[in-house]
């Protein structure tokens, strides 16, 4: 996955003259908070030089795991079009732009941003979408400005900065703001899906409907050290690869995510839970299944159509596996 052609050439130019080693060390320090999920007080984007390294190093990751999550929800949701948009710590407006890529029917964003300096990296950025853009300074941990209902409200590699019992208060908050889906998406560790476990708990009990990844409302199946986390290949552009010194011209994001939503899903579809064990005539799928269970099982070519679409299937994918 890349980024969009419109996005990426005006973080190419917002980039351009800032020296390669100072991008390097900036980002050096803001894997380092992220990683370790640092919670001091302090904002991981708090002056240009760190937006610059985030726009260089990070951006790219973050928006293919969005835009991944938004994938799957757009597939389970075929008959959600949001027009409205609200991104709760919205940095450079990473989210927003996987949303207008997804949804042509966005027309209005409303983004909350504690800092002044990834606010105005994202306004600029932004000025290149065609619908309207609100920018608001505030903070994640405090009380949220009313900004009204949005059809879409995301909230993506933020919980992860939040002291944990500030989470629930938090979450409530934000499904009252939801009029049709809210998007949660973390990190890919086992740390990062404990927290998309906690919100889901407070959301189905809440009455809402888990649109993706999983198709079913019941206790998740998996029990560790396995969690629930899904990959994307992002491809590295030439200025990605300078600032984080490598050699290889692709990276795989891992994430996790949950989109819950006011209505119900039509249909579920179990989802594949790991890369796929292929052989010859056969292919063997970790699959959450939509009546709350999850494993492994084995397609061959005398499963016939089911067969055709597993071995198609990838890690991630929705999967009609007709009764087991």
């Amino acid at each position: 996955m890349e980024l969009p052609a419109q996005l990426r050439q005006g973080v190419e130019a917002m980039l351009d003259g800032t020296p390669l080693s100072a991008l390097k060390d900036a980002g050096r320090a803001l894997s380092q908070r992220y990683r370790a999920e640092v919670r001091d007080g302090r904002l991981h984007m708090a002056d240009s030089l760190a937006v610059k390294a985030y726009l260089a190093q990070r951006l790219p990751a973050t928006y293919a795991a969005v835009r991944a999550a938004m994938g799957d929800l757009e597939g389970a949701r075929p008959d959600f079009s949001p027009a409205t948009l609200l991104d709760i710590g919205a940095g450079p407006g990473t989210a927003l732009w996987a949303a207008a890529e997804t949804w042509p029917s966005l027309g209005r964003a409303t983004l909350l941003e504690a800092s002044a300096h990834a606010r105005a990296a994202g306004q600029a950025l932004a000025a290149a979408l065609p619908l309207r853009c609100d920018w608001l300074s505030g903070d994640a941990t405090l009380s949220l400005p009313d900004t009204g209902a949005a059809d879409l409200v995301t909230v993506a590699y933020v919980l992860d900065e939040l002291p944990p019992a500030a989470l629930p208060k938090l979450v409530e908050r934000l499904w009252a703001f939801t009029a049709g889906t809210l998007l949660v998406v973390e990190p890919g560790t086992p740390a990062g899906w404990r927290r998309i476990l906690d919100v889901r708990a407070q959301l189905v009990a809440a009455g809402g409907h888990v649109a993706a990844p999983c198709p079913h409302e019941a206790a998740c199946p998996l029990a560790e050290p396995d969690w629930c986390h899904f990959s994307r290949r992002v491809a590295r552009s030439r200025l990605h690869r300078l600032a984080k010194d490598a050699d290889v011209p692709w990276e795989d994001e891992k994430f996790s995510y949950l989109a819950v939503s006011r209505q119900p899903a039509s249909e579920r579809a179990a989802r594949v839970l790991a890369p796929p064990k292929a052989g010859s005539g056969k292919v063997t799928l970790k699959l959450c299944r939509p009546d709350g269970t999850a494993a492994e099982r084995l397609f061959t070519k005398r499963d016939g159509a089911i067969f055709r679409a597993a071995r198609r299937a990838d890690w991630g994918d929705a999967l009609d596996t007709g009764a087991e």
